[in-house]
């Protein structure tokens, strides 16, 4: 009973936190500049939906689905080369986000069941 009742309080949370703004439309990102600040904005529009990176295709299900499960990796190899990136921009948008998701689920619930496993008998 104590997990259901953390799980609706986090998810009111969570669609707490979404609904309190849409971003401004006239709002620019500014190159160089540091996020000092936390803002309760809905994420910006993609410019690259559906645009193919220089020489590949658009990221779909799959595609977002596989970056999805090495997305810890990928964040830790992010921090040292900024050439690397958790997220493909260059993607399909919702199938894309889908699969990114996803990917990411499978890895936080492959981890659970192996860390709670171990102390247990």
């Amino acid at each position: 009973m104590k997990k259901k009742n953390v799980f609706i309080i986090f998810a009111l949370l969570l669609v707490t936190l979404t609904a309190c703004t849409t971003s401004s439309k006239d709002s620019k990102a500014e190159l160089g500049k540091s996020d000092t600040q936390i803002e309760f904005t809905l994420p910006g529009p993609n410019p690259e939906l559906n645009k193919p990176a220089e020489g590949r295709v658009v990221s779909g299900l799959l595609t977002g689905l596989w970056h999805g499960i090495i997305s810890p990796v990928t964040l830790f190899i992010s921090f040292f080369s900024p050439e690397i990136q958790m997220y493909d921009v260059f993607n399909t948008g919702p199938l894309y986000n889908l699969g990114f998701l996803l990917g990411v689920a499978v890895v936080f619930v492959i981890l659970g069941f192996s860390g709670g496993r171990r102390g247990k008998h």
